[in-house]
């Protein structure tokens, strides 16, 4: 599927639910919540009738996220019926973690390929700062359960205020203890996030090439999205950054986003997309859902505006998808 601006858009996040059992600082409020009723969350069927739509035009890798997918009763049921759909080639998941232990085997056979797992911070006090709950030994056993079962694992770090220097070389000691890639991911300036301070990955980068003995960059294939990857030393340790507000990537944009209450997302910073679910509630047969999503694909934007317009109507990542 080739959008408006001649880019090839094969990639799919789609948000299976907007409850969350940690409340990240940047990605929603602690209190006050407000969900979307059950009611008006796109079922299990709803959603593989999407994506079969959708590889029909192209879209080839499917990541589920939340919310926190793993809220979701029965996600393995979801997870399989979506590796089955013709064209589908890889199922991942973004997780906070904290259910993973008991999840990642049902998972893998179900199909997954592999978890990105949403970890702030290595010290149990900071993670509780941040995720407002505590969880951090229940994240690390559902890591080491996901390596076990054979899933391939990445860390997402949100890059936020400043962090601290202990932080980062935790984290590089972690990425070489577990031969796990650590993924430094700027914080993108919507809803929670507005407030928070960050002045990107910049001085993360810095501060590991100047005080890691040969810091360069790594030229395996660590992934499909657009984190550049380094290493250092002997090259057991793998770090990544995502710096999609400071460097924008936009022009090789590859990927749409359905979020929990059925709307097809086209831009993570903007209203442009589709309501999928009132489409389907409303009886469109294959064809015309088909048709509809291929003109609304076409009509992707060029790019966000992070730097030029603040706004606080963006709404919160577990709304969107993280």
């Amino acid at each position: 599927m080739i959008d408006g601006f001649g880019r090839t858009i094969d990639y799919v996040r789609i948000s299976v639910t907007d409850r969350c059992n940690l409340r990240c600082v940047y990605c929603m409020p602690e209190e006050g919540v407000e969900f979307v009723p059950h009611e008006d969350i796109l079922t299990y069927e709803e959603i593989v009738r999407i994506c079969r739509a959708l590889a029909s035009l192209g879209i080839r890798k499917v990541k589920v996220t939340g919310g926190e997918p793993l809220l979701r009763k029965e996600i393995e049921i979801l997870i399989r019926e979506l590796k089955g759909i013709d064209g589908i080639q890889e199922i991942t998941m973004t997780t906070n973690g904290c259910l993973l232990e008991e999840k990642a085997l049902s998972l893998k056979q179900a199909g997954l390929s592999s978890v990105n797992v949403s970890l702030d911070a290595l010290n149990p006090k900071r993670f509780a700062e941040i995720a407002r709950r505590e969880g951090l030994e229940a994240v690390l056993k559902g890591i080491e359960s996901a390596c076990s079962s054979g899933l391939k694992v990445k860390i997402n770090c949100a890059v936020w205020e400043t962090l601290q220097v202990e932080e980062m070389l935790a984290f590089a000691r972690f990425s070489v203890d577990y031969g796990i890639a650590v993924r430094f991911i700027e914080i993108m300036p919507i809803g929670c996030a507005n407030a928070c301070k960050t002045e990107g990955n910049g001085p993360v980068l810095r501060f590991f090439q100047e005080h890691f003995d040969g810091f360069r960059k790594d030229e395996k294939v660590h992934g499909n999205g657009p984190a550049i990857y380094y290493t250092w030393g002997n090259g057991q340790g793998c770090l990544g950054f995502i710096n999609g507000v400071s460097h924008c990537f936009c022009s090789s944009c590859n990927r749409i986003r359905l979020t929990s209450g059925g709307f097809l997302k086209l831009c993570l910073d903007g209203s442009e997309g589709l309501d999928v679910k009132e489409l389907l509630r409303a009886g469109i047969s294959n064809d015309g859902l088909v048709s509809l999503l291929e003109q609304g694909i076409k009509k992707k934007p060029q790019g966000h505006h992070f730097k030029e317009i603040q706004r606080e109507t963006r709404g919160n990542m577990n709304q969107i998808g993280g």
